[in-house]
């Protein structure tokens, strides 16, 4: 089970951080990402995360997301800064590669002023 939290309403240039719990699937053998759907279009990868901890950015969040894991808590993050109206969308975390998980409900981040 995948569940996001942390979503809202922020202006642009403000910060979120968004989480995900996952429950009932041993997380820390899994490289996990953060995948995003912006309102009419198709769901697009942010970052991902290696068991390792190596990190991998779309180039549109370059710079200004972080994401990050704790295998303890399994639990994953994206750190958002410099939020840009484009950043506007559902955000979901599974797997990087491979069989997905059920897909969580997701978390919604909107980006107005």
């Amino acid at each position: 089970q995948l569940q996001a939290s942390g979503g809202g309403l922020v202006e642009p240039g403000g910060s979120l951080r968004v989480s995900c719990k996952v429950r009932g699937i041993n997380f820390k053998i899994y490289d996990m990402a953060w995948y995003r759907q912006p309102p009419g279009k198709e769901r697009e990868l942010v970052a991902s995360i290696t068991t390792d901890h190596t990190t991998i950015y779309a180039d549109s969040v370059k710079g200004r997301f972080s994401i990050s894991r704790d295998n303890v808590w399994r639990t994953l993050y994206l750190q958002m800064n410099s939020l840009e109206v484009e950043d506007t969308a559902v955000y979901y975390c599974n797997r990087r590669a491979g069989d997905m998980f059920q897909w969580g409900q997701g978390t919604q981040v909107t980006v107005s002023s």
